[in-house]
């Protein structure tokens, strides 16, 4: 009988984190997680996702810190993952300019630890998580895994770039098998409060004008949460081949989009989330926002070919889910809502 390989996922008790490491617990893998619950949202929330998602799948969530390089190691020592899906970091475009050291810390020292604990256990495979921000503002649509990314236009997207050129440098070094995953736009039931759907979701819900940035011109490619955990899955499971670069250095190194690949503008999202919720939104346009990108649209040819797999939820379904979930909640008056 073979053994199955022990899983690490990183910010197990984050949206996209929880919703991964309890579908690989569901899948029968024995599965870790870890979190450092911090306060940038509520981690009641964070903590209720481990209860209704992690417990029920059997996998435990250690609090850890991941910019402390001895908890960071002694995790890996105690759990000996063969598998680790890293999506712990510090979200948030408009955040990183209030406190940039956080991202330092948390997405680039910590996922340097990430990438050192990984070399030492010789893991099999690595799964990280990127963002859709590093395409910057003049990237051409759709964006595709070729262009070039290196004019980012916030300090989050600086972050995510480095760890695919961290990771990259480790593939090559270590021959670390290593995948990049550049999410777009994650939306869903569980989600954090801090994200566009969310706060309008709570206006709506209150009475009160949502800002509508970028004077509504804004165009996103959402994804749902459960199409992105499908392509997490699914990519964990096909590490990446050798390839050989210019230079004959052997880099297993990947990077794949993981969007809808069908970009909706913000005016016809929000009348979509209108009748999900079956509440009229009162439109407060404003100007961009520092860090924005006018639109997102993600190629998704590439995940196509690699995992025969690409998302195909419909926005209208994502968005009832979202409020099915959202609505009890406001019944039950819970506090993260408010």
């Amino acid at each position: 009988m073979t053994t199955r390989p022990r899983i690490l996922v990183t910010g197990a008790a984050g949206f996209i984190g929880s919703a991964v490491a309890a579908r690989l617990g569901a899948m029968g893998y024995p599965v870790t997680g870890c979190d450092n619950f911090n306060a940038y949202y509520a981690p009641a929330l964070k903590e209720d996702r481990v209860e209704a998602f992690l417990a029920p799948a059997g996998v435990a969530c250690e609090r850890i810190e991941l910019g402390d390089d001895e908890q960071v190691m002694a995790l890996f020592q105690r759990v000996q993952p063969e598998l680790v899906v890293h999506l712990a970091a510090q979200a948030g475009v408009r955040y990183s300019l209030e406190n940039p050291d956080a991202y330092l810390l948390s997405n680039v020292i910590g996922f340097g630890h990430v990438l050192e604990a990984c070399r030492r256990q010789g893991v099999a495979h690595l799964v990280y998580a990127s963002s859709s921000s590093v395409y910057g503002a003049h990237a051409r649509f759709p964006f595709a895994e070729d262009q070039d990314t290196d004019a980012p236009v916030s300090l989050y997207a600086a972050t995510k770039k480095s760890n695919e050129l961290m990771a990259h440098a480790y593939s090559v070094l270590y021959r670390l098998p290593a995948t990049g995953l550049r999410f777009f736009t994650v939306y869903g039931p569980w989600g954090r409060p801090d994200m566009a759907y969310f706060i309008f979701a709570r206006k709506m819900h209150a009475g009160e004008r949502i800002p509508v940035f970028g004077e509504g011109r804004l165009v996103r490619d959402f994804t749902y949460i459960d199409d992105i955990v499908e392509g997490v899955v699914r990519v964990l499971f096909k590490p990446p081949e050798v390839e050989m670069p210019a230079g004959g250095r052997v880099a297993p190194h990947r990077i794949f989009n993981i969007g809808h690949g069908e970009p909706v503008g913000l005016i016809d999202f929000i009348a979509a989330l209108e009748q999900a919720l079956g509440v009229k939104a009162v439109l407060d346009f404003q100007p961009m926002q520092p860090g924005d990108v006018d639109a997102t649209h993600a190629d998704i040819q590439r995940l196509k070919a690699w995992v025969d797999y690409s998302p195909d939820t419909a926005l209208e379904t994502g968005l009832e889910q979202f409020a099915r979930w959202y609505n009890a909640l406001t019944c039950a008056n819970v506090s993260y809502l408010k």
